[in-house]
Formats: C-alpha cells, sequence, structure tokens
C-alpha cells in the first residue's frame, strides 16, 4: 500500500511540475506576424515540436531479489522502444513511449524458443542540456504486471538533415506482480526523425 501511495504522489507531483513548465515556456504569438504569403526564413527553431523516434534496447544485467541475472546466459531479450516526442522548448519536452520485447531463450535439450515476452509503456519529461545530452525520468508500466521508473541518459551523437542517432543507458527499476523489487542496466540505440 505504502508502494502505491508513494508512485500515485510521484506521478500526480511530476504531471503538475510538466503542466506547469509546459505553460509558462510556450511563447506567445506575436502581432506582428509576416504574412503568409512571404514566410520567414528563420535559423531559431519554433516550439512547440513533435517528432517520432526508432530505436532497440538490450538489457545488460537485472538484480531481483539476492539473483543477478546477466543478459545471453539463459536467454537474451531485445526491446523495440518507438514513440513520440514533444519538445516545448529548446530544454523541455515530454516523451510518449512504448516498448514491445522479444525474448530468445536458449534452451539446451530442446531447441531455442522465442516469444513476445512484454509490453512496456513509460512516458516521461525530457530536460534537453547542451552538446545533445538529455535525461529523461520515466514512469513505467508493464503487460506483465510490473510498474515502477526507469531514468533515462541519452546523448545524440549524429545529425543528419533526416535523422538523428542517439545512444542511451537507462537504469529501470520495477516492483508489483507479487516478485521482489529489481533494478537493471540497458542500452538503447536508435534515430529520431527530423
Amino acid at each position: 500500500m505504502r508502494k502505491a501511495t508513494f508512485f500515485v504522489s510521484l506521478l500526480l507531483n511530476l504531471f503538475t511540475v510538466v503542466r506547469m513548465y509546459a505553460q509558462s515556456s510556450l511563447p506567445l504569438p506575436s502581432s506582428s506576424s509576416q504574412p503568409l504569403s512571404s514566410p520567414s526564413i528563420s535559423s531559431t527553431p519554433v516550439y512547440p515540436q513533435t517528432k517520432a523516434y526508432l530505436s532497440f534496447i538490450i538489457p545488460w544485467v537485472t538484480v531481483q531479489g539476492n539473483a543477478t541475472t546477466p543478459e545471453f546466459k539463459k536467454a537474451t531479450t531485445i526491446g523495440f522502444p518507438f514513440g513520440i516526442l514533444v519538445l516545448y522548448s529548446a530544454t523541455f519536452g515530454f516523451s510518449f513511449e512504448i516498448t514491445p520485447s522479444i525474448m530468445y531463450q536458449h534452451q539446451t535439450a530442446k531447441s531455442p524458443a522465442s516469444k513476445n515476452s512484454n509490453v512496456l509503456f513509460d512516458p516521461g519529461p525530457m530536460f534537453r542540456f547542451h552538446h545533445g545530452w538529455t535525461f529523461i525520468p520515466r514512469l513505467a508500466f508493464e503487460t506483465g504486471g510490473r510498474y515502477g521508473v526507469t531514468p533515462v541518459l541519452n546523448k545524440t551523437v549524429f545529425r543528419t538533415k533526416a535523422l538523428n542517432y542517439f545512444v542511451a543507458v537507462s537504469t529501470p527499476m520495477r516492483a508489483g506482480n507479487s516478485e521482489p523489487t529489481s533494478i537493471g542496466a540497458n542500452l538503447q540505440i536508435g534515430f529520431v526523425f527530423n
């Protein structure tokens, strides 16, 4: 019960801060705008912006209770996160992400088996910094019954006109579904459509 109360209060505080920040950072429309027939060419981006992204994610290790499970030992899991980014300013945005995962189990006596193991919905605010760094504290809701938070540190490593390539590391923390609390480490690689 205390965990549920903590997560509900965390969720309410997070969305209150996001709403207040988003409302205060949007520019007001100017009354002296240029006519539609002569579009202005400006190097400063106009906000809000909406972008989409695709990626893949591999868990390195998961610690749950007294057990430590490294990736590739008994099974290999790969997730395919995709989502929408709503950028309110050069320093703040919001990310809506969905991650279906596939697990490939290494079996010794039988042939290997693969299955869709989980779908994760993890929205979160984006705190954007200089040189392509972004911090995203995500909430996490899994179809397998687990919930928690996933702090993500993201770095844009290469930019083109059409795509921005990024690398991210995350530490998912999960509880629920009558299982011990877990913490892990993940590597995510992907690209954002410009």
